[in-house]
């Protein structure tokens, strides 16, 4: 996977967005921005605020201040419908299918409530369906998958829609370790078939050495680190505020 060049205008960019609820600042003045065809990685601690950051760039919660732009354009009217049909499309931590249809029509209904969409014919639709050891059970309702499936399913009902930028909710949680290689080649292919960038939230840090070139670190409500994943893994602050003890242990014996 290759970086957009440095002189390109960015796809996504989060421009001093703040978020508080109450007396409560989630996060404050975090500046980052996403160019096409890259994969950048968002870690840090519980809390960090990783997810209300999701929320608020795919229009689920408004920012207390600071704008959200696409493609140079700012979106901060813009509702979690309209971002989702535009192309802005996230998935969740936990699984989201209609529990009682099947998998073909999960796929189908995403397909519709998106009001955009890729023949659910396409090779390489087959290809993850394949992967997730769903294609053989197109029939089969979704809440009488094991919940590794009914996660991958979430995933396959977001890359359906044909998505220009994915927000990706700790994917890998609840899959097993030979599940997670699924979430490889699903970004892969996003990026190659539709020319998606992906913005990876995760804890699974051999996943996100993985993916990303590019990882930023939340903490504390403030960005404090941005970079290549070998050169911000080996900081000190990130090894503290996120890694911990465990961290330093993988990081000396690397």
């Amino acid at each position: 996977m290759t970086n957009a060049s440095a002189h390109s205008a960015p796809v996504l960019r989060v421009d001093g967005v703040s978020k508080q609820f109450g007396g409560n600042r989630v996060f404050n003045n975090v500046t980052l921005s996403l160019n096409a065809g890259e994969v950048l990685g968002v870690i840090g601690p519980n809390g960090a605020g990783k997810t209300t950051l999701i929320n608020v760039v795919s229009g689920q919660i408004a920012p207390t201040s600071g704008r959200i732009l696409y493609g140079g354009r700012d979106i901060n009217d813009k509702l979690f419908h309209t971002r989702s049909s535009m192309g802005l499309v996230r998935t969740f931590q936990q699984t989201k299918t209609f529990k009682t249809a099947s998998v073909y029509e999960n796929l189908h209904r995403a397909q519709l409530f998106s009001g955009r969409g890729i023949s659910l014919d396409e090779s390489y639709l087959t290809e993850l369906l394949r992967t997730a050891s769903l294609l053989g059970r197109l029939d089969q309702l979704s809440d009488t998958l094991p919940y590794g499936m009914q996660k991958m399913l979430g995933l396959l009902m977001a890359f359906v829609t044909d998505p220009r930028i994915l927000l990706l909710d700790e994917p890998a949680a609840g899959l097993e370790k030979e599940e997670r290689f699924f979430i490889d080649q699903y970004v892969q292919i996003a990026m190659r078939e539709m020319g998606c960038c992906v913005l990876l939230v995760e804890h699974d840090m051999d996943l996100v050495k993985r993916l990303c070139p590019r990882v930023c670190v939340l903490d504390g409500g403030s960005l404090i680190a941005d970079g290549p994943p070998a050169e911000v893994l080996a900081r000190r602050d990130v090894i503290e505020a996120y890694l911990g003890t465990a961290g330093e242990e993988e990081h000396a014996h690397a």
